[in-house]
């Protein structure tokens, strides 16, 4: 139904009215869609009733409605008061209805412009005292009045500055629900309140730390510079003290800017989560959940109203997994279909909420459970059996959907000497992923990929830019011999055309696809 269809035909100014109708939002992941919320005033016993398929903290606005209006000094109707949530079909959930439940609700018996209720979409959760306190999830839900065409939208001031960053679309911060009736025409008095304050701002950009400070690992350095160069996902195995964890941390610094619609897309995820957002952060997101994150926390969960987990929480920026080997199997497995599909969808009991999971994975192991196996000088300590299941944990299926093994050692004082030597700071770094990154930007403008790691492998072997045979031997020869999977076959693939990029090469040559397979299963050419 259009926004026109719904305006009551009682003249141009405000007019008493039996039936009224705004807009709410109702979230389903990052998705978000009109509700219409309609209010009727019978003259049966007295009630107030919310129908449309509302939870149970929904189910409670009635007495927050009623507290809040009279606080604010203004009555609701003393009539039945039937508040009807369309479509029904749509399961709505939480507290971000009650604005516009009260609003509507007032405007069946109050003076209030009909045609200006009915052209705003209204979120925010009420207090007892009138005043309105912000909701998570502000930022999709504007998001998604903007894509539905509604021209206004009114949010509780402290999400204001949240909801600002959606253009195209008027925001109206109210501190309290006379403010929002005050707007739509109702003459009611103004009582000076203090705005409730959002929750303090977190995700705040940190300085990221010089890749310069890593010394000793100039192959290491370089595989990294890859990693960022074509968004491959990448895997570090090496001893305590090695570096991977201080490598993977250095990795956001290095990596393009994000653009407007992908800065807005990771904020919006980010608002759903519960944070404050005040600007768009232009640096990609670095998620590290803790070994002992669960299913629920990695994916996301809840029992009526789904949160993002880290892997949506990681898009448009890195997933690092560090000590991998000490999560549990069925969350590391868990990993397997949204780095296939880029996308996370989540089925709970009548909920099913979609995220975007588009990350670059960082995975980080030690050898062993001690961490000493294999180390020169180290004693390890660890059985055999022991080894195996630490180890086993990273699945085949998921080490295959790896773009670079990395193997990493101590930096030891034999090369001391050259600790210094061909240091790659950050910003030289940022400028070599830049360049690679823009003429793979350049080959690809004709296909719907813009990164060496998104482009699907039947066109990497079959298409306009295939390879000829005697330059893809080394890995037809590994994939004959069966050290490679065909869908490792294509990830060297990728990993050698970034290879390429990075050298300024219009494609791949013979070096590049031993590196790229060295890189990928330690085999040499």
């Amino acid at each position: 139904m259009g926004l026109s269809s719904i305006s009551r035909i009682c003249g141009e100014g405000p007019c008493p009215m039996t039936t009224a109708r705004t807009w709410a939002i109702a979230l389903s992941g990052l998705d978000g869609s009109l509700v219409e919320v309609e209010a009727d005033l019978s003259n049966q016993q007295p009630e107030f009733r919310i129908i449309g398929l509302p939870d149970k903290a929904l189910g409670e606005a009635v007495q927050r409605v009623h507290n809040a209006s009279a606080n604010c000094g203004l009555e609701l109707p003393r009539r039945r008061l039937t508040v009807n949530l369309s479509p029904a079909s749509v399961p709505k959930h939480g507290s971000a209805f009650d604005v516009a439940i009260a609003i509507a609700a007032l405007a069946t018996e109050g003076r209030m412009d009909a045609a200006s209720i009915a052209q705003t979409v209204h979120i925010g959760e009420l207090g007892l005292d009138g005043r309105l306190r912000p909701v998570p999830g502000v930022l999709p839900a504007v998001i998604a009045a903007a894509r539905e065409g509604i021209g206004r939208v009114i949010v509780p001031h402290a999400n204001a500055p949240e909801a600002s960053l959606v253009e195209g679309i008027d925001v109206i911060g109210a501190v309290s629900l006379a403010d929002v009736a005050r707007f739509h025409g109702a003459d009611v008095e103004d009582r000076p309140l203090d705005p409730v304050p959002a929750p303090a701002t977190v995700g705040q950009e940190r300085p990221i730390a010089d890749l310069a400070e890593v010394i000793g690992q100039r192959d290491a350095v370089e595989a990294l510079i890859a990693a960022a160069a074509g968004g491959h996902h990448m895997l570090m195995s090496g001893p305590p003290g090695a570096g991977k964890t201080m490598l993977a941390s250095r990795l956001p610094g290095i990596l393009p800017e994000l653009d407007d619609a992908a800065a807005l897309e990771v904020a919006a995820i980010r608002s759903l989560a519960g944070d404050s957002i005040g600007s768009l952060q232009r640096r990609p997101p670095l998620e590290a959940p803790h070994h002992s994150a669960s299913i629920a926390s990695l994916v996301g969960g809840g029992s009526r109203v789904v949160r993002p987990g880290a892997i949506a929480r990681a898009t448009h920026g890195i997933l690092f997994l560090d000590e991998v080997g000490e999560f549990a199997p069925s969350v590391l497995d868990a990993l397997r279909q949204p780095l296939e599909t880029g996308t996370i969808t989540i089925h709970r009991a009548g909920v099913t909420a979609s995220f975007p999971a588009s990350f670059q994975l960082m995975l980080a192991t030690n050898p062993c459970p001690c961490g000493n196996h294999g180390v020169r000088g180290g004693s390890c300590v660890c059985p055999p059996m022991a080894i195996r299941r630490y180890l086993g944990r990273l699945s085949g299926p998921l080490l295959d959907r790896v773009d670079i093994e990395l193997g990493l050692a101590r930096v030891s004082v034999a090369n001391a000497a050259d600790l210094t030597a061909d240091i790659v700071t950050t910003d030289a770094a940022a400028a070599r992923v830049a360049e690679a990154r823009a003429r793979a930007a350049r080959r690809l403008r004709a296909t719907p990929w813009r990164v060496n790691a998104r482009v699907s492998g039947p066109w990497l072997r079959d298409g306009p830019l295939a390879l000829p045979p005697v330059v893809r031997r080394p890995i037809d020869a590994a994939l004959h011999r069966g050290s490679l999977t065909l869908r490792g076959y294509d990830r060297v693939l990728r990993v050698a055309w970034t290879l390429s990029d990075l050298a300024a090469r219009p494609s791949p040559t013979v070096h590049d696809i031993g590196r790229a397979l060295f890189m990928k299963k330690g085999i040499t050419t």
